[in-house]
C-alpha cells in the first residue's frame, strides 16, 4: 500500500492551505528551509540546463522575490553559474526574507551582477522568482510595471513553482501575471495550474518532484487525495485489459447508443464510431426509423434499432426493447429538443446511463435534481461550459471549474464531467480529477459525441469491476484528448474533424500502453 501510495502522490492536486500545511509539518519535523531550497534550487537549475542549453541560452536573467520562491531563484542563479552560463540578477525590492538575503549576498560575493529592469531585455532566458504559491493580493508597482515590461519581450520565461500574480488555487490573475513558456511546479500540483483561466500564463507546465514524505503528504491530504491529476498510468489501471482468454461478445459490454435525428444524423454516426473504438463486445444504437438504412452504412457491426419519429426525431424506443439486457446507455447526441419522451424513458432505466448534448439540454429542463433524484444506477454528465450554466444556473459562472463539478456531482449524484482545456471530473462523494492536458484541434464540432460513445463503451466494459462511473469518465476524457494531441501533431490543429478523431483513438491507445509495457 505505501508503495502504491507513493506513487500516487505524483497526482495529488493541493490547495494553497494543503501546501502550506504540508510544508509546516515538515519543517517542524526537522527539515532545514535552507536544504530544502537547495534541492529545490538544484532540480530546477538541472532541468533548465536539460532544456536551455548554454550554447544557445548563455545569457540568463533571474527575477527575485523577497520571499523563498526568491531565494529559490537565488539557488537556480548560483548553479547556472557554476554550469557556465552568463547570469545576471534582478531584485525589484531591497527587504527580503533572512535566507533569501543570505543568498543575495553569496551571489553578489560570487560575481553576479544585479542589474536593472531594461537590462533583462538583453538575455536569452528569464527564471520568474518573483512569488511562489500563496500570493492572494494583485501586484503593484514595481512589480506590476516590471511583469508588464517582461510580458511584452519575445524571450522565453520560465516560472518556479507558480507564474507570478497567479492566485495558487483559481488561477485568477491577480492584476498582472507573467505570461510564462514553462512552469516548474514543485513538489505537488497546485490546483490553480490546472484552471483554464491560468492556461494562458503557465505555458507547459512540469512537475518538479521532491520525494515529499509520506506520512507528511497522507496526514494532510488523506489516504486518497480529494483532487487528482489524471496520468496515463491512472487511466490503464482501470481501462477493461487484458481481457480475459475465454471471453466472448456479450461478456465484454453491451452498449446501447440513443441518439441522431433527421437534421443530425451525423451525431449519432460519430457517436457510434467512438463507441467502436472503445473495444465494447456489443453496440446497439437507437435512431430514427429514417435513418437506420444510413447507420447500418456506416456502422455495419452495430445492431441498428428504428424507433418510431416526431418531427425527425426519436419519439420512443421500439416495443420489446429491454433496457435491462445492456450494460450502459449513452444518449444524447443529436437527439433534438423533440426526443423528450425518449430521454425520460432511459432515466427510468435501471442501467448506468451517459447523458450528453441534447440529453443534457432535456434534463436541464426536468431539473436535474428533480430527474436524478430516483435513480439508482451510476449517471454520468457531460456538459460543456454552456451545458452546464443550463443544468445548474446557481453555479453559472464557475471560476474555479473542479469546485464547479464538485457541487454539481454533489447536487445531482451524478458523475459530471465538465468539458473543456481541463476537463474536471467528479462524483458525488467529493474526488475530482483534471485531465491535464488537450488541444484546441479538439474544438470542433462531432467531438464531443465522440466522447460520448467513447465514454459509454468504457462504461459498459467496466460497470461490473468500477459500478461509480467516475474512472470510465476519467479514461475517456484521457483517451480522447491523447488521441486529439496525436491527430494535432500529425494534422495540425486545423486538420482534427472529428471523424479523422476516431481514426486516433485506437493507434493513441496501442502507443500508451507500449510506452508502460
Amino acid at each position: 500500500m505505501l508503495t502504491l501510495r507513493q506513487t500516487e502522490i505524483q497526482q495529488a492536486v493541493v490547495s494553497t492551505h494543503q501546501m502550506r500545511e504540508i510544508e509546516n509539518r515538515i519543517f517542524a519535523a526537522g527539515m532545514p528551509v535552507a536544504a530544502l531550497m537547495e534541492k529545490v534550487g538544484g532540480l530546477v537549475a538541472h532541468r533548465i540546463q536539460t532544456l536551455y542549453s548554454c550554447v544557445d541560452f548563455r545569457q540568463v536573467g533571474i527575477l527575485v522575490g523577497p520571499g523563498h520562491n526568491g531565494g529559490d531563484a537565488l539557488v537556480v542563479a548560483r548553479e547556472l553559474h557554476f554550469q557556465g552560463y552568463n547570469v545576471a540578477i534582478y531584485c525589484p525590492l531591497t527587504k527580503l526574507k533572512e535566507l533569501t538575503a543570505q543568498h543575495a549576498q553569496y551571489a553578489k560575493n560570487l560575481g553576479i551582477p544585479f542589474i536593472e529592469l531594461r537590462e533583462l531585455k538583453h538575455c536569452n532566458l528569464l527564471i520568474d522568482g518573483l512569488f511562489g504559491f500563496g500570493l492572494t493580493r494583485s501586484l503593484e508597482p514595481p512589480l506590476s510595471d516590471t511583469v508588464n515590461a517582461i510580458n511584452q519581450w519575445s524571450q522565453p520565461v520560465v516560472s518556479i513553482d507558480v507564474p507570478s500574480g497567479l492566485h495558487t488555487d483559481t488561477g485568477e490573475v491577480l492584476g498582472v501575471a507573467i505570461r510564462a513558456e514553462r512552469t516548474f511546479c514543485l513538489g505537488l500540483w497546485k490546483l490553480g495550474l490546472l484552471q483554464e483561466q491560468a492556461l494562458e500564463y503557465v505555458g507547459m507546465a512540469e512537475l518538479i518532484g521532491l520525494n515529499l514524505p509520506l506520512t507528511d503528504v497522507t496526514a494532510v491530504l488523506g489516504n486518497q487525495p480529494g483532487i487528482q491529476c489524471v496520468t496515463k498510468s491512472m487511466v490503464i489501471a482501470h481501462l477493461p485489459l487484458p481481457r480475459q482468454s475465454v471471453t466472448h461478445k456479450y461478456k465484454v459490454g453491451h452498449l446501447l447508443l440513443v441518439c441522431g435525428s433527421h437534421r443530425y444524423a451525423g451525431g449519432a454516426i460519430l457517436t457510434g464510431l467512438g463507441a467502436r473504438a472503445s473495444g465494447a463486445g456489443m453496440l446497439s444504437i437507437a435512431v430514427p426509423e429514417s435513418l437506420k438504412p444510413t447507420l447500418t452504412a456506416q456502422l455495419p457491426d452495430a445492431l441498428i434499432l428504428g424507433c418510431p419519429e416526431i418531427n425527425g426525431a426519436i419519439a420512443r424506443l421500439p416495443d420489446g426493447t429491454e433496457l435491462s439486457n445492456f450494460d450502459a446507455i449513452a444518449c444524447g447526441p443529436g437527439l433534438t429538443m423533440d426526443a423528450t419522451a425518449v430521454v425520460k424513458q432511459v432515466l427510468k432505466s435501471e442501467c448506468p446511463l451517459v447523458l450528453d448534448a441534447d440529453g443534457l439540454n432535456i434534463l436541464a429542463q426536468l431539473g436535474p435534481v428533480t430527474a436524478l433524484s430516483q435513480r439508482q444506477a451510476t449517471t454520468v454528465l457531460t456538459p460543456h461550459l454552456g451545458e452546464f450554466k443550463r443544468l445548474f444556473r446557481d453555479l453559472a459562472e464557475p471560476m474555479n471549474r473542479v469546485m464547479a463539478v464538485r457541487a454539481a456531482a454533489e447536487q445531482t449524484g451524478a458523475v459530471v464531467l465538465l468539458k473543456g482545456a481541463r476537463t474536471a471530473i467528479a462524483e458525488p462523494q467529493g474526488s475530482a480529477w483534471i485531465n491535464p492536458e488537450s488541444t484546441p484541434a479538439l474544438a470542433r464540432g462531432g467531438s464531443g459525441d465522440v466522447l460520448t460513445g467513447l465514454l459509454g463503451g468504457v462504461l459498459a466494459q467496466t460497470a461490473s469491476q468500477h459500478p461509480g462511473g467516475e474512472f470510465a469518465a476519467v479514461s475517456a476524457a484521457w483517451w480522447h484528448a491523447q488521441a486529439g494531441i496525436r491527430a494535432a501533431q500529425e494534422r495540425t490543429e486545423l486538420g482534427v474533424d472529428a471523424f479523422t478523431l476516431t481514426q486516433f483513438l485506437g493507434p493513441t491507445l496501442k502507443a500508451a500502453l507500449q510506452s508502460t509495457s
